[in-house]
């Protein structure tokens, strides 16, 4: 890790200028131990979880087409805005 981050010096968000801050060394060291860390999904449902899903059957139409207009759009987008696989 360099020993200059964006923090080092003053910079402009919307119409007010944020001064630098620098970020405590028990942040710094959970941001090193973060980089090596594991990251996963998180847990499985719990089987109330999988209960709950099954209770609230279908999904609704409306719901349904908004869904897959959108998986479209994502499907079709460029640039960096394009979601990951």
């Amino acid at each position: 890790m360099g020993d200059k981050t964006d923090q080092d010096e003053a910079r402009k968000i919307g119409d007010r200028l944020a001064p630098p801050t620098t970020p405590d060394k028990d942040s710094i060291k959970q941001d090193r131990k973060a980089l090596d860390a594991d990251h996963d999904a998180g847990p499985m449902p719990t089987p109330d979880e999988e209960a709950a899903a099954e209770r609230a059957g279908s999904v609704d139409p409306e719901v349904r087409e908004a869904y897959k207009e959108a998986t479209e759009r994502g499907a079709a987008m460029e640039g960096e805005g394009k979601p990951g696989l």
